[in-house]
């Protein structure tokens, strides 16, 4: 008896299986071949990064000449996009159909989970209107020169490194510290001191998030593709100790500020003004307000944002120049003559720096810190000019950096060259080839800010030190497949020398 039952489980276990794997076998979509339990995702974590699967997938679909391709998380089907113009209607053009990330997040259990960049439906709709003006270019003029005072620091620190050392830096590490103490400034209004301080606790913190053992990867795909199930069943996608190290930072924060009436120009202040009133003193407009969760929320977002993402791009572009000593120059110079220019290291002067912005933009593109879009399909969507439908709650992912490696629309996507994003060059280039920060109503709010804050960090780098590769440095670089965002296997080591004057 037990053994006829037992033989029943495994039969509709094993026809589940395989009705759930011939989904798109069924719709004449090329696919990879998946394999039980994980589809196509078992690399991940363990021999590769994500962007590297992603990009092997897309470099065997694309042939096919159709606008997506199929994979699979674990056993449910995802379109992996091949084509712009499914990129521009995923993005774009049929946003209503894929207006939110597909990302897990858990308010009930996990409430610094609940940030701008996780939620999803009309609660982001709102919560995105009342904080567009937190990042408006006036706020950015506004927090220019606290910014540029770390990086004052930032350089002196450079400076003591390598009057104690051997020349060669570290320069990944470096470059973390400097953006924990920008954001920890700008986001909570305290001195993080990871500069002088290597072990700061707020440095900590960052590494916490973004150094992800290699079972919990596969963990956040599971929760990513099972999402009401993980909420049923209580899981928390941050950790203890990060949840209660930020919700005790922004509760001590608010609470001292409130008590002694301190106004600061930073997104603390904006957060608050928010929290307390729905609107921010100079636009009068009310938007509503926000409760003390969602501020931690998004205070706590705003430091990934500023934290990580900058600091690698930073990195890459810094081992670039290392590489390319002619196009270095050119971008030292490019900062010499703004500062000339504007008399000093000012917003305008940063706002007036095209080359630089050309090194940054190449970097993005080379190596670009969320290698892949994921949207999720919110009802169902018939794709254009076909017969298949994606069903609602189907994932969606653009493979950001096989877009960027793409011959086709970058030649030699592996050489270093700025001039890709002169502006003859980009006018001529596809629409949608560029996707660092996202694009459509769902791009990212803060690209503006991460924009300025590695403007800053490498006109004080550049204004004030030569970069070369040294014996430690790998070339190529390794990209580390146990971090979300695109990092460098064992750091970035680079020979620095003080600019001669």
């Amino acid at each position: 008896m037990w053994i006829y039952l037992l033989l029943g489980v495994i039969t509709a276990a094993v026809w589940f299986v395989r009705r759930k794997y011939s989904f798109w076998a069924d719709r004449g979509v090329p696919y990879i071949k998946p394999r039980f339990p994980f589809g196509n995702i078992q690399g991940i974590g363990r021999r590769m990064h994500s962007s590297q699967l992603m990009t092997k997938f897309y470099n065997e679909l694309k042939p096919s000449g159709k606008p997506y391709g199929g994979i699979y998380f674990f056993t449910n089907p995802v379109a992996l996009a091949l084509e712009l113009e499914f990129v521009k209607n995923v993005l774009v053009r049929d946003f209503a159909h894929f207006h939110d990330r597909g990302v897990y997040y858990n308010e009930k259990d996990d409430p610094i989970s609940g940030h701008l960049f996780n939620i999803e439906g009309t609660k982001w709709t709102n919560l995105r209107k009342k904080l567009i003006p937190t990042f408006s270019s006036g706020k950015m003029k506004m927090m220019c020169p606290t910014i540029v005072s770390v990086g004052e620091r930032f350089r002196e620190c450079l400076g003591k490194c390598l009057d104690s050392g051997d020349g060669e830096v570290e320069m990944k590490e470096l470059l973390a510290r400097f953006t924990t103490d920008v954001i920890g400034t700008c986001a909570f209004g305290i001195d993080c001191n990871s500069l002088n301080d290597p072990n700061a606790e707020f440095l900590r913190m960052g590494r916490r998030v973004f150094e992800v053992p290699r079972g919990r990867i596969l963990k956040f795909f599971f929760m990513a593709t099972f999402k009401d199930f993980s909420r049923r069943i209580h899981i928390k996608g941050t950790s203890e100790e990060v949840s209660e190290f930020f919700f005790k930072v922004v509760r001590e924060t608010i609470e001292y500020r409130e008590k002694n009436n301190i106004q600061r120009n930073d997104f603390m202040n904006l957060l608050m003004q928010l929290k307390n009133g729905g609107q921010l003193d100079e636009s009068g407009e009310a938007v509503g307000t926000l409760s003390l969760n969602e501020v931690v929320a998004q205070a706590f977002v705003f430091f990934l944002g500023g934290f990580e993402t900058s600091s690698t791009t930073m990195s890459y572009c810094l081992y670039e120049l290392s590489l390319n000593e002619e196009i270095q120059q050119r971008a030292r110079e490019c900062v010499q003559d703004a500062v000339r220019k504007h008399g000093g290291l000012t917003y305008d002067a940063l706002m007036d720096m095209p080359y630089i912005d050309q090194c940054i933009n190449e970097s993005l593109r080379k190596y670009p810190p969320g290698a892949n879009l994921i949207r999720q399909v919110s009802h169902d969507y018939r794709v254009p000019g076909t017969d298949v439908t994606f069903p609602k709650g189907m994932n969606v992912m653009i493979p950001v950096y096989a877009i960027h490696h793409d011959p086709e629309h970058y030649p030699d996507p592996e050489r270093y060259d700025p001039d890709r994003f002169s502006p003859e060059a980009t006018e001529a280039r596809k629409p949608y080839t560029f996707l660092p920060f996202g694009e459509g109503p769902r791009i990212c709010i803060a690209a503006r800010f991460g924009m300025l804050e590695a403007r800053i960090g490498l006109s004080v780098l550049l204004m004030n030190f030569t970069f070369a590769r040294c014996s430690k440095t790998n070339v190529p670089l390794v990209i580390s497949s146990r971090h979300a965002i695109l990092t460098p296997e064992g750091g970035l080591w680079l020979k620095v020398d003080k600019l001669k004057v």
